[in-house]
C-alpha cells in the first residue's frame, strides 16, 4: 500500500505577501529599451532603468551583490567601483544611483583592459544623457562572453532612450524583455504591501517590483542572472544591503539550472522613497515588511528562473525540513536540484529516490538515515524509522512527475531547520542549445 505524505513533511511556511507575475512600475522611477544591433536576432538589447527627476541630485539608495566568480566581468567591476565612489563605508556593496543601463548580446567579460575602458565609456555617455556624474551610474551586461560592446551604437541608443523615459508599467516589462538572451518568456514580479500604525511608527504602504533574466549559467554563489528590484519605499542603502542579501541567501542562492557560476550576475535593489514616510529604520516593523516584500519578489523570480532553465520541462522544488539548522537544510535541498543524476531522473519522470538520497548525501551535513524520510510528488517513499525503502506505485509516481513542477521533499529528523531551493530536469534541448551557443 502506497503510504501518503505526512504532516510532518508539508511544504515550508512561508509568511510572505502574495506575488503577482505582471511589471508594475513603483513610482519614483522610469525606464525605457530599444534594439541597437548588439543582439544578432535585432532584438532589444539596451535598457534604462533610472531615478525620476523627484530623486535628489545624488540620486536613489542601491544595495547590490555580484557574481562570486573569480573573472568577473568589466560591468560588475565598474558598479562596484561607482558604489564605493557615492558611499565608501559600503565597500562597493551599497550607495546611491541615478540610473542602471543594461546590454544583452555581449557579456563584456574577459575582455581585458579595452572591456573596462568600453564600459567606462558608456557609463559617462549615459552620465551626461542623465545629467549625472559617471559614478552615479551602474551597468548590467549579458550575454557572449570574449565579445566587446559596440561602444558607439550604444552610446547612440542612450542619447535616443534618456529622453523617451517612461514611468509606465510597459516601460518596465520593455526593459525586462531587453535583457534576455536565452530566456523564453520574461520574468517579472510585484507585491503590495500595507503595514498598519503600531507604537510610534505610523501606518505606511508601498510596492516591490522585480524582472530578472537568465536560464542557463546558474548555480549557488550568486546564481547566473542579472535582476533590478525597485521600490518606492523608503530606506537607506545599508539597511536595503542586509534585506538584499538575506533574501538572496534564502531565494537566488538556491537556484540552479547546471552547475555554472557566470561571470556576470548582478542584483540591484534600489528606493525611491516615493512613497513617503519617515525612512526605515533596522528592525522596524516597516523594515520587516520590506524584507518580506523582497524576499516574495526575489523567490518567485527565481522559481520563474528555474521553471524557465535552458531547455528545461519540469520545475524542481525541494524543500527540506527537520534539519539541525536552516543552513543545513538549505545545503541539502541545494544538493538534490542540483544532482545531475535527480535532474535526469526528473526529466525521464523516473521516481528513483536513491538519487535523492544519494544528493543529499553529498550536501556535507550529517544525515541519519534511520531518521530519514523522502517524499516524491506528495508519495513517501523513503522512511528511515520504518525499515527505510517503502511500497509505493510506481506508475502513479511516474504520472505525478509529469507536471510543470515536481516538489521534493525530505524530512532529517534531527531539527527545526529548515530550507527550500530550485531547480530544472535536464534535457536534451539544454545540451543542443548549448552546443551550439556561439555559433
Amino acid at each position: 500500500m502506497t503510504a501518503v505524505l505526512e504532516p510532518t513533511l508539508a511544504p515550508l511556511p512561508l509568511a510572505l505577501p502574495a506575488v503577482e507575475r505582471r511589471a508594475v512600475m513603483p513610482s519614483g522611477f522610469t525606464a525605457a529599451a530599444t534594439a541597437v544591433g548588439i543582439k544578432a536576432s535585432r532584438g532589444p538589447d539596451l535598457a534604462i532603468v533610472a531615478a525620476d527627476g523627484s530623486a535628489s541630485r545624488a540620486g536613489v539608495p542601491v544595495a547590490a551583490i555580484f557574481t562570486m566568480n573569480a573573472l568577473p566581468a568589466a560591468p560588475v567591476r565598474l558598479s562596484r567601483q561607482h558604489l564605493a565612489a557615492t558611499l565608501p563605508s559600503g565597500g562597493g556593496g551599497y550607495g546611491w544611483t541615478r540610473g542602471i543601463v543594461a546590454t544583452s548580446g555581449s557579456a563584456n567579460a574577459a575582455t581585458g583592459d579595452s572591456g573596462d575602458v568600453d564600459q567606462a565609456q558608456i557609463a559617462s555617455l549615459f552620465a551626461e544623457a542623465l545629467g549625472a556624474k559617471p559614478e552615479e551610474t551602474l551597468a548590467l551586461s549579458t550575454g557572449v562572453i570574449g565579445t566587446r560592446l559596440p561602444v558607439r551604437a550604444v552610446g547612440d541608443g542612450i542619447a535616443d532612450l534618456v529622453p523617451r523615459l517612461s514611468a509606465s508599467d510597459e516601460a518596465l516589462a520593455a526593459v525586462a524583455e531587453a535583457i534576455c538572451t536565452t530566456d523564453s518568456r520574461i520574468k517579472v514580479a510585484t507585491v503590495s504591501v500595507a503595514v498598519e500604525s503600531s507604537g510610534d511608527e505610523a501606518a505606511t504602504s508601498f510596492r516591490v517590483s522585480g524582472l530578472a533574466k537568465g536560464v542557463g549559467m546558474i548555480h549557488p554563489h550568486m546564481a547566473t542572472m542579472l535582476s533590478v528590484v525597485l521600490t518606492d519605499a523608503r530606506a537607506e542603502p545599508a539597511l536595503l544591503h542586509d534585506i538584499l542579501r538575506s533574501s538572496a541567501t534564502r531565494t537566488w542562492n538556491q537556484l540552479s539550472v547546471d552547475g555554472d557560476s557566470s561571470t556576470n550576475d548582478t542584483v540591484f535593489l534600489l528606493a525611491s522613497g516615493a512613497a513617503g514616510g519617515q525612512s526605515m529604520q533596522q528592525g522596524s516593523q516597516a523594515a520587516r515588511a520590506l524584507a518580506a516584500g523582497v524576499e516574495a519578489v526575489a523567490r518567485d523570480l527565481a522559481r520563474q528562473q528555474a521553471a524557465d532553465g535552458e531547455g528545461a520541462t519540469t520545475l524542481i522544488t525541494c524543500q527540506v525540513s527537520g534539519a539541525r539548522t536552516d543552513i543545513a537544510a538549505r545545503a541539502v535541498a541545494r544538493a538534490v536540484v542540483s544532482s545531475s543524476l535527480v535532474k535526469t531522473a526528473v526529466h525521464g519522470r523516473d521516481p528513483n529516490w536513491g538519487r535523492i538520497a544519494a544528493a543529499a548525501g553529498n550536501a556535507g551535513v550529517e544525515i541519519d538515515p534511520n531518521r530519514l524520510r523522502i517524499a516524491i510528488a506528495a508519495t513517501l517513499v523513503f522512511d528511515g524509522s520504518a525499515g527505510g525503502p517503502l511500497a509505493f506505485d510506481r506508475d502513479a509516481a511516474r504520472a505525478a512527475m509529469d507536471a510543470p513542477e515536481l516538489l521534493v521533499r525530505l524530512d532529517l529528523g534531527s531539527g527545526a531547520g529548515m530550507g527550500e531551493a530550485f531547480g530544472c530536469d535536464l534535457t536534451e534541448a539544454y545540451v543542443v542549445e548549448n552546443s551550439e551557443y556561439t555559433t
